[in-house]
């Protein structure tokens, strides 16, 4: 039996299968269906590179598909998806933009399970714990994908990686890292069951983040945007460091201190 070929035309706001969709925005939905929204063209191109064809693709109606499009939307037909045509105010209700990307995918979420994780895969893994903003998470993720890290480990009660606003800001990355979510108490058990050095930002400490020597693979841990790290947190890392500041500012975003310091790590692992 042959995989349908056909687009489906949605015209009415009221379409339960856009009603779905558009449900995927928020998180209890997403969890209930196993889903996520993913949107514009660089980020599904990412996807299919890494494997991960959509479920579901919804296009602009009468508007030639770029190349890129094309492959993707026959990835999805190949692979027993569907493919809706649409306007691009229904594009924009679900995406949730006024101005939206010509195409949305939906795809299955792909939360790894932590005891599944072969840290001897990469060097340099990232770790956050209660992180509250969805850019900063997509963030992470972007950088842990640049450094070419094994993947996020999220700890504790932190923001939902598969929100349209964290998918959009990790610009394909959600795709390409593994991304475990665990509570403190088991992720402390897992790594001190085999090799790894935890390494926590803090500005409790007068370790220079550029004075230490990292060892692999490194899990770099930093902590919830406005509080930081729990102390009982602090305590189980086996090193403590800090970035200078040299102006007013005490600290760098959440984000931005990942990638400084994710990026030593790199630099340290390149000139040995």
């Amino acid at each position: 039996m042959t995989a349908s070929t056909e687009r489906r035309q949605i015209t009415g706001f009221s379409n339960p299968t856009l009603k779905r969709l558009r449900s995927l925005r928020e998180k209890k939905h997403r969890k209930k269906e196993g889903h996520f929204l993913a949107e514009g063209l660089r980020i599904l191109t990412e996807a299919l590179d890494a494997g991960k064809t959509p479920k579901l693709l919804v296009v602009v109606e009468r508007t030639e598909l770029h190349p890129l499009a094309q492959k993707i939307e026959q990835a999805t037909f190949a692979a027993g998806g569907e493919v809706i045509e649409t306007s691009e105010e229904i594009i924009a209700k679900l995406s949730g933009k006024s101005n939206p990307q010509s195409i949305v995918g939906i795809y299955e979420d792909h939360p790894t399970p932590l005891t599944s994780l072969d840290r001897a895969q990469a060097d340099i893994w990232l770790v956050a714990q209660s992180l509250r903003d969805p850019g900063n998470l997509g963030t992470i993720l972007r950088t842990g994908d640049a450094v070419g890290a094994g993947g996020l480990i999220l700890i504790d009660d932190c923001v939902d990686p598969f929100s349209v606003e964290a998918v959009r800001a990790s610009m394909g990355a959600v795709f390409t890292q593994a991304i475990v979510q665990s509570p403190w108490e088991e992720f402390i058990a897992w790594l001190r069951s085999g090799d790894g050095q935890l390494v926590g930002t803090s500005l409790n400490t007068d370790t220079d983040y550029q004075a230490v020597t990292y060892a692999a693979p490194t899990f770099l841990l930093v902590g919830n945007e406005a509080q930081g790290l729990p102390p009982e947190y602090e305590a189980q890392c086996d090193t403590l460091v800090k970035m200078p500041m040299m102006g007013k500012a005490d600290s760098l975003n959440a984000a931005v201190a990942t990638a400084v310091m994710a990026y030593e790590l790199l630099n340290q692992r390149r000139t040995r």
